[in-house]
């Protein structure tokens, strides 16, 4: 199945602690269904100190499933996404103004 949240999209988190606030995806784990938002569902990590590290309490974004992700169309508000056949190309699109995402 094609994904329909990829890396570098911006998202808004619909369900939760995090409840509408957004953030940008940095990393997406497709076998586990999750994905890494910045700035979004943080911890606090307790570490032990390095030799490149200084250690002790850093916050850390922990990943967050995908069903609780929506991505942000051109007017600022959360839609889902859909994909259609553009010329020969796949692309996905916005549901609610129906935008293509990626060009």
């Amino acid at each position: 199945m094609a994904a329909k949240l990829k890396k570098g999209d911006t998202v808004m988190v619909l369900t939760g602690k995090d409840r509408g606030k957004t953030g940008t995806i940095t990393e997406v784990m497709p076998k586990d269904g999750k994905a890494i938002v910045d700035g979004v569902n943080i911890a606090i990590r307790h570490t032990r100190q390095s030799a490149n590290n200084q250690g002790g309490r850093l916050p850390k974004a922990l990943p967050i499933q995908l069903s609780n992700l929506a991505i942000i169309d051109k007017n600022g508000k959360p839609t889902r996404v859909g994909f259609r056949i553009d010329g020969d190309k796949k692309v996905r699109f916005a549901k609610t103004t129906g935008d293509v995402i990626d060009a």
